[in-house]
């Protein structure tokens, strides 16, 4: 018979290909995947395997046991109360039972006699043996007395030893002597000589000669070995134990050989109260090592770190080329999410609130001649530092300038990123299709900056584009095909994937959900990887375009689910060998960054009571912050930051990832902080709880707005303020599609009042996905100006089409109020 794939086969025969694999396996044949293929004597053997296994050892041979498993269905009928109607209740009985074959028990009753009988003799011959040792032990101890019983003038004075002679006579052997000298003194020379032994019977000394000469040689032995058990105690012993930052106390009573009872309780005598897998830090591990007598060696910070970057430099294989990472800077509404929609044919920008991009975004692109990834990066001034990560990780800077507009202030930080980081640098003139578009103006304006074209005797590419009509990009795609071919971009593919975190957040469905790009090596799905000061195996991978993906490769961007918090954007990945060693290095990690941030809060601390000592007393204003990701969040704190005065201060007293809990209310509540949250929002608990202890929350979805009220804030009491107020809720409960109108939520009004002329937010999860207004509000057939709690209205939104059943609309309204600073 031909050889066969194991998918095939596993069809032919009707099971599962992970149970042939297993079975395969468990015969002991090589591993196997679904497309491996199986010779005819690998089919033996597991049909071998099975029928051993199945307790057929022959072919044809009957089974030795048959199961039987019978199942029975039946009812039965439950009377309610008084006047209550019976139900019935369907029981299902399930028996089994398992018959033996008569020969099968007789030759288990066979095998039973057997060993029982091979048990009797073994008993037997120890028994035997055991006698034959007294016999031995008696004449040793016969041969002894004899020895002990001989005179003094019979062997030379040098070989007696003093206390022989001093050792009183048994009495036996006194009995001997005395028999002696009673008879004639001419027979006891003779019978001394010839027997050698007084007082003993021809039967003794027979049964004692042969043992002698047979014991010469073990008593020898035994003589030179101690037959006590008893010694004398030595030093305890001393090891060398090596300390590192973190260690857990089952870890580090391993590493001095004691239990980690012992190790618990001189902690306990130290003051400490610990569990078995609580972590220590490297002082308390140090100070408890000496204390039990142990030398202590202290593991030095980078020495986990240098290990880590050791491992995996050795890792890698040879190097092949790898596709560019391009970077799309420039000034906010350039046109850079524009022409990379263009180019990817997908609408990034109607994601985005507000028309501009607040996220990094990681795309790959196939084109004709090659794979290009694109980063696009935000055009504010406040995503300054997530700029700065872009220019970090990339090999080419695209910056976009519209013709119409010119130089702009963020356009100069963005060629200021490209000479830090030292990559090249192609400039995109867009928006030439307009008709007050004047390319020229944006080369004159850039060779100020000593950006000067290639047409003008410079070193930079100068591609003229629009993003609306597709002009140039052709153009612009052949450039930066061309420049990767110059600067020879390698990187190898084998071994553990290297990356970078271009952008992290927490999803409620998935979890964290982190933004990857490879730089080396390959990721594979099921991988330990370490972020930062985040770990965790890889679950799933997916592309740009949510599908899921079991590799990627150098320069490619994807999606990971399973690490354990939300690390850093910009933060280094890489893979390791085991989770044990993932977790030390994140945990080291975070107790450096522990030590630095609270010397920096010291810090902060003393050079606030001087400043307030000098100056006066300082207000400061005290922010909870919370956003959808990690990059949002960092880029409004350092935003935050720059907007302190030396009247007013913002200080930002914790931030994170996520929606707004009942611990941040806690938090702001004991620091009489106001929570903001960045397209995030609070559980109905949570707004419970902030409101009956008087915390303010506020939400924004525009960065823009955000620093405006900050600053109105700040600014004074007199100052008029523009504060969002939520006046409605409204839950989506079915959605009707319209030939001509389109998609019509079905709603119930949950909170307060939905009015048609107020702009609205649609919520998925309690993130802003849509923010517009309305375009109809209807109750049954009629239209409404307002739709008050509790009952039910058809919503139309404006230029949105994607409402699905479970989503929030959310309607707020301006209003002004007076500021009140504290």
């Amino acid at each position: 018979m031909a050889e066969v794939s194991v998918d095939e086969f596993a069809r032919t025969v009707g099971i599962p290909v992970e149970r042939l694999l297993e079975q395969l396996q468990e015969a002991g044949i090589a591993t196997m995947q679904a497309d491996s293929l199986i010779s005819d004597e690998d089919k033996h053997k597991l049909l071998s395997h099975l029928r051993s296994k199945h307790g057929v050892s022959k072919p044809g041979a009957a089974p030795r046991r048959v199961t039987l498993k019978r199942k029975s269905v039946s009812e039965v009928k439950l009377g309610g109360g008084r006047g209550a109607s019976a139900k019935t209740v369907t029981v299902e009985v399930r028996k089994k039972r398992t018959y033996v074959k008569r020969s099968v028990v007789m030759e288990e009753e066979t095998q039973r006699q057997e060993r029982e009988r091979a048990e009797r003799e073994a008993a037997e011959q120890a028994r035997r043996q055991e006698e034959a040792r007294r016999q031995e032990e008696a004449a040793r101890r016969a041969e002894e007395e004899r020895k002990a019983a001989a005179p003094p003038a019979a062997e030379p004075a040098a070989e007696a030893p003093p206390l022989k002679e001093e050792k009183k006579p048994h009495r036996r052997e006194a009995a001997g002597e005395k028999k002696a000298k009673a008879k004639p003194a001419a027979r006891q020379p003779e019978k001394r000589g010839k027997h050698g032994k007084l007082g003993l019977s021809d039967d003794t000394r027979r049964a004692a000669r042969p043992p002698r000469k047979k014991r010469a040689g073990r008593i020898t032995v035994k003589a030179a070995a101690p037959q006590h058990g008893f010694e004398k105690p030595v030093g305890p012993v001393v090891r060398e134990v090596v300390v590192p930052e973190a260690i857990t106390v089952a870890e580090l009573a391993q590493r001095m050989s004691v239990k980690a009872a012992e190790v618990i309780k001189e902690l306990m005598k130290m003051g400490s109260m610990v569990t078995i897998n609580q972590m220590l830090d490297q002082d308390t591990a140090a100070i408890l090592v000496e204390e039990m007598g142990h030398k202590a060696i202290l593991q030095k910070e980078s020495s986990i770190e240098d290990e880590l970057a050791l491992g995996s430099e050795a890792a890698q294989g040879e190097e092949h080329t790898r596709p560019p990472v391009v970077t799309i800077m420039g000034h906010v509404d350039h046109g850079k999410t524009s022409l990379l929609d263009y180019i990817r044919k997908s609408k990034v920008t109607s994601g985005e609130a507000g028309g501009i991009t607040q996220h990094i975004g990681a795309y790959h692109v196939d084109i004709d001649g090659g794979t290009i990834t694109f980063l696009d990066t935000p055009g504010h001034a406040a995503f300054t530092a997530m700029r700065a990560r872009g220019a970090s990780v990339t090999d080419i800077i695209i910056l976009v300038v519209a013709a119409d507009d010119g130089v702009m202030p963020q356009t100069k930080e963005a060629i200021e990123h490209a000479r830090a980081a030292e990559v090249p640098l192609i400039v995109a003139v867009n928006k030439i299709d307009k008709p007050e578009a004047d390319p020229d103006r944006v080369k004159t304006e850039l060779s100020q900056l000593e950006v000067i074209p290639e047409d003008w005797g410079g070193d930079t590419m100068f591609v003229n584009v629009s993003a609306k009509t597709g002009q140039g990009v052709d153009d612009l795609l052949e450039g930066i095909l061309l420049q990767s071919e110059v600067l020879e971009l390698k990187a190898g593919r084998e071994g553990p994937a290297h990356g970078v975190i271009i952008e992290s957040r927490l999803d409620r469905g998935r979890g964290v959900v982190a933004s990857l790009l490879v730089q080396k090596g390959t990721l594979h799905r099921g991988d330990i990887l370490l972020a930062g000061q985040e770990f965790g195996r890889v679950r799933a991978m997916l592309d740009e375009n949510g599908k899921p993906v079991d590799e990627a490769g150098p320069s490619i961007p994807v999606e990971i689910l399973g690490l354990s918090g939300t690390p850093n954007a910009g933060d280094e990945a890489l893979v390791v060998a085991n989770e044990r060693k993932a977790r030390e290095v994140a945990l080291f990690r975070q107790g450096k960054f522990r030590e630095i941030k609270l010397a920096r809060q010291q810090a902060a601390k003393l050079e606030n009571m001087f400043a307030q000592m000098e100056e006066g007393q300082v207000n400061t204003l005290n922010v909870v912050l919370k956003a959808d990701v990690q990059g949002s969040v960092e880029a409004i704190a350092d935003a935050l930051t720059k907007l302190s005065t030396e009247e007013v201060r913002v200080n930002t007293i914790s931030s994170g990832v996520g929606g707004i809990t009942e611990s941040d209310v806690n938090l702001a509540l004991a620091s009489r902080a106001v929570i903001i949250g960045f397209n995030v929002r609070a559980e109905a608990g949570t707004r419970a709880m902030a409101q009956e202890e008087g915390v303010e929350i506020r939400y924004y979805s525009v960065i823009y707005d955000l620093i405006d009220e900050i600053k109105q804030a700040m600014s004074g009491m007199l100052a008029p303020e523009f504060k969002e107020e939520i006046i409605g809720l409204a839950e989506v409960r079915d959605v009707f599609r319209a030939p001509k109108i389109g998609a019509i939520a079905g709603c119930m009004v949950t909170e307060g009042v939905v009015k048609r002329n107020n702009p609205i937010r649609v919520l998925r999860d309690n993130i802003v996905i849509y923010e517009g207004e309305l375009e109809s509000l209807r109750r049954f057939k009629d239209d409404v100006n307002e739709v008050k709690q509790g009952l039910e209205c058809g919503i139309g939104v404006k230029n949105y089409d994607d409402v699905r059943i479970g989503d929030q609309i959310e309607v707020y309204e301006r209003v002004q109020v007076s500021r009140k600073i504290d």
